[in-house]
């Protein structure tokens, strides 16, 4: 019997997809760098992914993924280099200016709320961005707490972040909690590091190409109430 969950937030409870459109374009009227197509911000992230993947695997620090990631979209766009580092200061605040769910997640929260299950935000985003988007959804007042990797000082996957999960939440056997998310690289990776389920949020259909162990996948949050 699954007693707590641990949620990711970007990309899984949150579309992330949406509130990154949001914010990337504001901060493009902010700096006044033109318009921004839906080519640049596929471009972006694609860039994006790379570097917090590498971030995941301990190449890169998250200081040099949040502006490293814009200084190379700038060089491809042909923008202004030097303009990086202001605009990802201003795009992590306009993150949190817009909060969407996926599958009417507010309500799912909800309900295994009602049902005493805890429940965790688990996130690798910026504190002011994650502080924001928690408090703009609601989720602030719905979970039991939010663990972010700012503050804890490491990342998913690695398992120090989870070992300051345990320390905070209690004991409890690995059969009874379950990390959602939908990165393999982070969530997945890092419910395999500590050996917790792993459910794996996939609503495109991707490929396991990292041959991880994942005891539930599925295309829908709401397909989780049969789970617990």
């Amino acid at each position: 019997m699954i007693k707590a969950i641990l949620w990711a937030i970007d990309g899984t409870l949150l579309n992330f997809e949406m509130s990154e459109k949001y914010a990337i374009r504001k901060c493009f009227e902010i700096f006044e760098l033109g318009e921004c197509t839906d080519e640049m911000l596929a471009q972006y992230s694609r860039i994006n992914r790379t570097y917090w993947e590498r971030l995941e695997k301990g190449e890169l620090t998250k200081q040099e993924v949040l502006v490293g990631r814009f200084k190379e979209f700038f060089e491809r766009q042909g923008l202004p280099v030097e303009k990086a580092e202001p605009f990802n200061n201003e795009y992590q605040v306009r993150l949190g200016d817009k909060a969407f769910y996926n599958d009417d997640g507010e309500q799912l929260v909800k309900q295994f709320k009602e049902r005493g299950i805890k429940q965790y935000a688990v996130t690798n985003g910026t504190l002011i961005a994650q502080q924001r988007k928690l408090k703009l959804s609601g989720l602030d007042k719905l979970l039991d707490g939010a663990f972010i990797s700012d503050v804890i000082g490491i990342e998913k996957p690695n398992i120090g972040f989870f070992d300051a999960v345990w320390k905070e939440i209690g004991s409890y056997e690995k059969d009874e909690v379950m990390i959602v998310g939908d990165s393999l690289t982070s969530d997945i990776q890092g419910g395999n590091n500590t050996g917790i389920l792993c459910c794996w949020y996939n609503p495109q259909g991707h490929e396991n190409a990292e041959g991880l162990r994942i005891e539930y996948e599925v295309k829908d949050l709401r397909e989780i109430r049969k789970l617990t």
